[in-house]
């Protein structure tokens, strides 16, 4: 038991830089349904949302109660607590989701938590879908050869669409339960839909959001093997993109074919495979919208940038809150830094105060993304 505990602080403290800070968070209050068997988990910034990460599983004290110890380095970080997955994320009264938790760590302490509910225990509700009319799904089940996998693909096609002939430039969006539709969204939804409808008037673009992976997700969008997550899949889901899904975006909907209008976008992970697409792919992709992204998890990618960054000459949109952590700003701002430093491309830098790592936060940052992407 006692090897099996050194064992378990060891990975705890593994998960950061420099642990300086004991923190220690206990449960003071369950749901009167809570099963004692289930696990509870905490996913937060510190191990990119993880929601069933075996190093942040709550223990139980000698009385049974569940807590869990962590040796953060100082800064704010932001998590929730699972029972294992993010359908059995906690919640409020009716399933209705809660606002990321947050701590700011600079010296010892006990958080309590109090759980109000968990998502999963009320019944699924027939909610009326937030995605507009404009909005179609292309395939359920739309096949990835690259990877051996299947996923939900949607679309987006301006109003003008069915009344015209013309082309259109296309944008390409991660983690596509986010991007049009609230009831696919565990968190809340970035509204691209609402937004292209207005700012289609400044210029009309076609959008296709792909699905994530769900417990696939880091790996997908990850360029490189993670000593944390396990193997890298970030090549494959990205010649997914240029060499299956947007061959027939071209065949089925009338595009420009031509790699500088077309463009790529996420956040977090997402926000980290869009920039590692444009680097590898230098001439497929016109530019980039880099939400909050995860560089943290792959120092690798530091070497891609000195060699490649001379060549991009696209358009990208670096964007992160202060609110996301001490390292997601300096992060951002060295990868911006260094390609300032070598590229032509044309380049946005914007950090935010108040920006926090949530749908919400990055709806109301993509108006502002493609008010920029498009003024030039």
């Amino acid at each position: 038991m006692l090897k099996t505990l050194m064992v378990f602080s060891f990975c705890i403290i593994s998960l950061f830089s420099t642990a300086q800070y004991k923190i220690t968070f206990q449960i003071t209050g369950l749901p009167a349904y809570h099963k004692q068997a289930d696990e509870v988990f905490m996913a937060g910034s510190f191990n990119n949302w993880n929601p069933a990460q075996t190093q942040t599983i709550f223990e139980k004290d000698k009385n049974g109660n569940l807590f869990l110890t962590l040796a953060p380095a100082k800064g704010k970080y932001e998590y929730k607590l699972t029972r294992g997955s993010w359908e059995k994320v906690e919640s409020g009264s009716e399933g209705f989701p809660l606002e990321n938790r947050m701590v700011e760590v600079n010296s010892d302490t006990v958080i309590k938590i109090n759980i109000q509910h968990w998502a999963d225990h009320f019944p699924k509700k027939a909610k009326a879908s937030t995605a507009n009319k404009n909005v179609q799904i292309i395939e359920t089940a739309f096949h990835i050869p690259q990877l051996n996998r299947t996923r939900r693909i949607w679309i987006y096609l301006p109003e003008s669409y069915s009344s015209s002939r013309k082309k259109y430039p296309v944008l390409y969006m991660h983690d596509g339960q986010n991007v049009f539709e609230d009831t696919s969204s565990f968190s809340g939804e970035w509204g691209v839909d609402e937004a292209m409808d207005t700012l289609g008037k400044i210029k009309e673009m076609i959008v296709v959001a792909i699905d994530n992976g769900g417990d696939k997700r880091l790996n997908e969008y990850a360029p490189f093997d993670m000593e944390r997550y396990g193997k890298a899949e970030g090549d494959e889901y990205v010649a997914f993109l240029i060499n299956t899904l947007r061959p027939y975006i071209n065949k089925k909907y009338r595009t420009k074919k031509c790699g500088k209008h077309n463009y790529v976008a996420g956040s977090s992970m997402g926000g980290l495979i869009s920039f590692y697409a444009v680097l590898k792919h230098l001439k497929k992709w016109g530019g980039a919208g880099i939400f909050s992204p995860a560089f943290w998890i792959v120092p690798e990618l530091k070497n891609v940038v000195s060699e490649r960054s001379k060549k991009v000459k696209g358009k990208i949109y670096f964007y992160a809150g202060k609110q996301e952590g001490d390292e997601m700003v300096p992060d951002m701002l060295a990868v911006f830094s260094k390609m300032n430093q070598y590229s032509k491309a044309k380049m946005e830098t914007v950090i935010r105060s108040e920006g926090k790592h949530n749908e919400a936060t990055w709806r109301k940052e993509f108006p502002l993304f493609y008010k920029w992407l498009t003024s030039f």
